[in-house]
């Protein structure tokens, strides 16, 4: 196998995760589409592919400009500009409490994900 379709392949199915994995997340922030999005998934998995590796590949994008903003003004200290939070980046809190909420968050969206993760395991054996 070439090397470069093996870079190729392996930047692709990354893209692929990470756009799945957006859209599970979009997935479980809506719980009316949830089984409408599920369904249709079901049956477009092939077309999910291709739209989760684009949507994997904007991710990846936004992520990288992301981390060379952080760069940035981490080597340009004395730059005023450079600790400015760019109009694109959104802001957290770290208070306790919003912390504790996003920790519940995060435990709910896990076990809604091994929910679903198990459901699609289920149909697959029963295929």
């Amino acid at each position: 196998m070439n090397s470069n379709n093996l870079v190729e392949f392996l930047q692709t199915g990354f893209r692929v995760s990470l756009g799945a994995t957006a859209s599970l997340v979009e997935i479980l922030q809506d719980s009316g589409k949830r089984e409408e999005n599920l369904n249709q998934l079901r049956s477009e998995l092939g077309q999910k592919v291709t739209e989760w590796a684009q949507k994997g590949e904007t991710t990846e994008q936004e992520a990288r400009n992301f981390i060379e903003k952080m760069w940035q003004r981490q080597s340009n200290p004395g730059n005023p500009g450079a600790t400015e939070i760019p109009k694109d980046t959104p802001v957290t809190s770290s208070t306790p409490a919003a912390s504790q909420n996003t920790q519940q968050e995060i435990e709910e969206l896990t076990a809604q994900i091994a929910a679903i993760r198990t459901e699609l395991e289920q149909m697959r054996q029963s295929e």
